[in-house]
Formats: structure tokens, sequence, C-alpha cells
């Protein structure tokens, strides 16, 4: 398997830090508002790199950070009249609402900034001691000079940064470069205690911070969109490695930007489209399609026209889907069917191989769905050839089609499965079902509510009338999750 790393600007065979284990940090969304397209692209496609060495075996542990403190989160709590960490936690919820219909893994940790200040502040203790940050007037900022390598992630030249930069003039800073780790507390903002006084840290040391903590030094993967590169991911590794003197991660993967005629998506130009939008036009798995359906390092044009094209392409997949569960569901028969099981079984190991060669090229999910493709054709003559007649020989040529189907899609993430039967759901929810998770959701927060207010024979009465209704709640590190019982 070969990644393109960012870091050394080539192809590289993946060799993983510990030996069938991958660990993976992926940047999450600052939470002030929904998520737009230009969000939802990184939250699939690392998914998708996820699924991926899970189906090759290896054993992933993935941490996909929030960042829930913020300017921004501090300003639109101002025009909203919430509280900052409030409002904060209401756009997490509505991420996994958008997250699960896009029918994107939960990680396996997903820490909040507000929950890991003392791991923050740890870090900015030790990398003032070793002479890497400075506290002035109870800011803290990193010296960005007393990291040689600075610029090794986006090949910038310091000087040339300086230069061209657009950097706000504080006379407070050794260097106009040098970046803030630790803001000192402010009127009406969401504060902590530390050695430097009051105050929040700065956006870019949350993520070293987490992922040291969760990951450990010089774990595998670390991934975001391309904006990221300079200066968050830059920032981190000048931070991390100046911290332990070793490398922070090893592969850095990023994803092209989202485009609207050709110009990127963005809150900032006020041509973004919010995944829960868009979803009230399209199927969510159309919406997954589409987004895989260019190699992830490449922009991806969006309108409305390359989603309806996306969806014609992925019916193609469901109508061979459909034909395979049909002659599945037909009853054995006696009988000789016009059948080469041998040049089909090689057919689908050939299929095989070609959607795990299109992975391991830098996670060529273009490609592999051209593979799909080709095995929704394969299905379809073998369908065509049974003429109605379903032996046991040709069961078993139905099921190892259907096995592959189900591999290929499980690596992708576009259907869902139904948990019972084993077989993919190759319809969208009805309205109903929405209505009721919608619901759900609903009730699911007003217990959040009482149980944030110590309210808890209300929080326990909300679970026990749910389960009498059939609906069990699970409360996780990672929030609260709903199931139908039996």
């Amino acid at each position: 398997m070969e990644i393109y790393n960012t870091l050394t600007k080539t192809k590289e065979e993946f060799i993983p830090r510990d030996k069938g284990h991958v660990s993976m940090y992926v940047c999450g969304p600052t939470t002030y508002n929904f998520i737009h397209l230009g969000n939802a692209r990184p939250l699939v496609f690392f998914d998708t790199v996820r699924r991926y060495f899970l189906y090759k075996g290896f054993k992933v542990k993935y941490v996909q950070n929030f960042t829930d403190v913020d300017d921004k989160i501090i300003n639109r709590a101002k025009e909203e009249g919430m509280d900052p960490l409030a409002l904060a936690n209401k756009y997490i919820n509505e991420y996994f609402v958008d997250a699960d219909a896009l029918n994107v893994l939960r990680a396996d940790v997903h820490p909040k900034v507000s929950e890991h200040i003392k791991e923050i502040i740890d870090l900015i203790k030790l990398l003032e001691q070793r002479g890497h940050a400075y506290a002035v007037d109870g800011d803290v900022y990193f010296a960005v000079r007393s990291f040689p390598e600075y610029g090794k992630l986006s090949g910038r030249n310091l000087e040339d940064m300086q230069a061209g930069a657009r950097v706000e003039v504080d006379v407070r800073k050794k260097d106009p470069m040098d970046f803030a780790l630790w803001k000192a507390a402010k009127p009406g903002e969401p504060s902590w205690e530390s050695p430097w006084g009051p105050g929040r840290p700065g956006w870019h040391i949350e993520c070293s911070a987490m992922a040291q903590k969760y990951l450990g030094y010089s774990f595998d993967i670390h991934g975001g969109g391309f904006d990221l590169i300079f200066p968050h991911h830059e920032n981190e590794i000048a931070q991390s490695e100046a911290s332990c003197g070793k490398p922070f991660a090893r592969y850095w993967m990023h994803n092209g930007f989202i485009t609207i005629n050709q110009e990127k998506m963005s809150k900032s130009l006020g041509n973004f489209f919010l995944v829960r939008e868009i979803l009230d036009k399209f199927p969510p798995d159309v919406v997954r399609w589409f987004l895989l359906s260019t190699h992830y390092r490449s922009p991806l044009d969006f309108d409305d026209e390359k989603l309806q094209v996306a969806g014609r392409g992925l019916e193609r997949i469901k109508t061979a889907v459909r034909l395979l569960y049909e002659a599945l569901d037909r009853p054995d028969s006696a009988g000789k069917e016009a059948l080469d099981a041998a040049r089909f079984k090689g057919k689908l190991a050939a299929l095989r191989s070609e959607f795990e060669q299109a992975m391991d090229d830098d996670f060529n999910t273009a490609l592999a769905i051209s593979v799909f493709f080709e095995l929704s054709k394969e299905i379809n003559i073998l369908v065509g050839n049974l003429g109605g007649v379903v032996t046991p020989a040709a069961r078993q040529l139905l099921a190892g089609a259907h096995a592959l189907v189900k591999d290929f899609n499980y690596v992708l993430g576009i259907l869902k499965e139904d948990q019972t039967s084993g077989r993919l759901l190759l319809e969208a929810p009805a309205k109903d079902d929405k209505l009721v998770d919608a619901l759900v959701q609903l009730i699911i927060k007003i217990r959040q509510e009482a149980r944030g207010k110590k309210d808890w024979a209300t929080a326990d009465a909300i679970r026990d009338g749910l389960k009498e209704l059939g609906i069990i709640l699970e409360d996780t590190p990672q929030g609260v999750r709903w199931k139908k019982q039996g």
C-alpha cells in the first residue's frame, strides 16, 4: 500500500508504527454551525480510509476532535445569546445527525478541547521550559524561530512567509510569525485557570495535546483538508516536535477543496452549501457516492447536475443488487443453467484484486468505484444467464457475488446494511422513519438538558418511557445512541 505523504511530497509505502495496528488523527469541525459540503469531504474520505484498513485486517485507533473553544464559537454564541460551550455542544449533536446520515462510523474517541485543558496546559508548560514558548501579559506564544524545521510541511520559507504575511500586529511578540498557545481571558468568554492566569487555548495547541494523549508520539496518519496544511498543521508539527524531539505524525494526508464554479467553497466567501440542505434534495448515499467519485487529492466541483449524475450511476449498482436479491430469493430448482462457473469465480477474484489495487494506490476511490460498476455488470450477466433457474451451483455463485458486493460497499460505506438479514438497504428511509429519528433526537436533547441540570428523575423517566416504546438509549463517551429493541 502506498500513501501520498504531504510531508515528503511523494507516495510512500505504508508501514505502520505498530505491526497490525493503524493510528489515525483527523481534524474535526469547529462547532459553531452545521457542517457544509467542504467539511463533509474529509469526514467521508477518512472514514473510507479507516474502513479500508479494517477490511485489510488492521486494528484501527481513530481519533477525531471537536473544537468547542474558539473565536468563531464565541462570536456566534453572542449573536444567538447562548453560552459558547452550550452552542458548541448543540452543533456537535447536529454534526452527528449529518455524519450518521452519511454512514460515517463514529471515531473511537471524539475529544473536545474543553475536556482537555489540563493536557493543553501541561504541553504549553513543557514548551515554555524548553525555551520554545514565552508568556506576555497572560498570553503565551510559540517562538517560531526556536524550531529550525518550521515550514517543512507546507514547503514555505520563514522569511518569505514573514514578508508576505498578513499577521495581526502585536508589539509584544518577539517575532510577527509567533502564534498563540494560550490567550488571556476576556470578559464574557470561557476561561480556565492556568500558570499564566485565566484564559483559554489557542487553536493549534489543542490537536497536539489530544493526539499525543490518545495516540502517543509518531502515530501513523494525520489527516484533514488541504486548507489545514498551513498554518494549522505546520504549527502542530512545530509545537509537538519541539516538545518531545520526535516526529509527530509519520504520514500527512490532505484532501482537495470542493469548489463552486472552480472557486473554493468556504463560509467566508458565502458560497457554501450545508450538508443538511443538500440532504433535503438528495439521498445521503448519493452524496457520499459523489464525494468519493473523484480522487481525494483532486478538487471536486459541485453542482446539482453532478449529484444527479452520481445518483444515476449509483442506481446502476442498486439495480444489479436488486436483481441479485431477486435471484437469491427464488427457490432451488432442478435443471442445468448455461453458466461458466469457473469464469465467473475467476472474474470475482480478479475484481477483488483490482479493487484492492485501486485502494492500495493512495486510496483511489474513483478507480475503486469503476471496479464496482464492473462487478454490477457481471452480476447482470450472471442473473440474465440463469433464465429464472437457480440451482445449488448457481446459488453458490450468487452468494459469492453478494459477498463481494458487501465488501466493496463496506469499504466505500455507500449503502447501509440491514443487521437482521445482512442485505444492503437499497431504498432511502421512508419519511416516517426520518420523522421517528428526528423525534427521538429531540427527546434525547431534552433528556440531556435534564441531566445537565442534575434532574436525574426526569432523565430516567424519559429513558424508561422510550424503553417501553421499544427504543433503547445507550450513553457512551461519544454521546447518546439509540436503537430499536429487537
